[in-house]
């Protein structure tokens, strides 16, 4: 297979994900409910943000918190994602603001959702496909 329909796979895999599973896109009060019925269910609601929101500064990173503030913060490049993709972000901060850092607890708290490695398998895969070099299509694609 070549690099381009290398590429072209890449893109028409993540669209179709895309197209299965995503609803539409969460307003910051509905992501806010989303992360509290989150902690309810798979933190025992231990992990209570004071705020979540979707931010458009974040191109490096999927989602950020600052425990002593209790704000987590989303990137906008989630949105239209599946649903398991958010989830599984909005439950990786969450669990930061219960166990600061990445060490075996921290991990241990997200081993609860069985969707962690999945998501964290279409996140590194969306990442390697903006990775790859962009061919410009042919004519008549």
């Amino acid at each position: 297979m070549s690099e381009a329909e290398e590429q072209r796979w890449v893109r028409v895999m993540l669209d179709k994900l895309a197209a299965q599973e995503s609803k539409r896109v969460l307003g910051d009060a509905e992501l806010t409910e989303r992360a509290q019925r989150l902690s309810d269910q798979y933190f025992d609601g231990r992990a209570r943000p004071a705020s979540v929101r979707w931010v458009t500064n974040q191109n490096t990173r999927w989602g950020s918190c600052t425990p002593a503030e209790g704000s987590i913060r989303l990137s906008h490049r989630l949105q239209g994602m599946p649903e398991y993709v958010v989830d599984y972000v909005l439950l990786h901060e969450l669990a930061h603001l219960l166990v600061p850092g990445h060490g075996p607890g921290f991990w241990q708290l997200l081993e609860a959702y069985p969707r962690t490695e999945r998501a964290r398998g279409y996140l590194e895969g969306v990442v390697a496909a903006d990775r790859l070099p962009h061919v410009p299509a042919a004519r008549g694609e």
